[in-house]
């Protein structure tokens, strides 16, 4: 066996493998390892997406709590004065209700006071008459002298 006929042949057979990789499997090569290039670029064009979107999820959350929070606190504001309003109708009410009490209370004792006078002036009417009767001895008809005994309590 010769060297240089070994080598050359060697040689064929790898320029032949050659050609045939570079003509039937090289292209399907290149063609997966583009497919798998666009498949990691569309994966990481995903990724910056999907970062974004969630950044602008998370400052729409946040824009979005402030907001309630800000409702929130107007809402218990103006529970507040509904609360310091319905107080003050309230006393109002009561103050009213009270005054109403008091002066129906002072009409009551109003009336108490003249039936009271007027009990008095018909008991010293009738002391007034027994007085009378007493000092002159003599009966005095009440019937008789009833407009001077009228005249008589209404002065006391």
């Amino acid at each position: 066996m010769n060297i240089n006929l070994t080598l050359i042949g060697q040689s064929i057979a790898f320029l032949f493998f050659v050609w045939f990789t570079y003509a039937f499997v090289w292209g399907a090569i290149r063609k997966m390892m583009e497919e798998r290039e666009k498949q990691i670029a569309d994966g990481l064009d995903a990724a910056d997406r999907a970062g974004r979107d969630l950044e602008l999820a998370q400052e729409k959350a946040t824009k979005q709590l402030r907001e309630a929070k800000a409702e929130a606190a107007s809402i218990i504001e103006a529970a507040n004065k509904r609360a310091n309003q319905i107080v003050d109708e309230a006393k109002d009410n009561a103050r009213t209700e009270g005054e109403r009490i008091k002066a129906a209370a002072q009409a009551e004792v109003e009336q108490e006071v003249n039936r009271a006078k007027e009990a008095l002036r018909a008991q010293v009417a009738a002391l007034a008459l027994a007085g009378a009767e007493k000092v002159l001895d003599a009966s005095i008809d009440e019937s008789v002298h009833k407009d001077m005994v009228d005249k008589l309590a209404a002065s006391l």
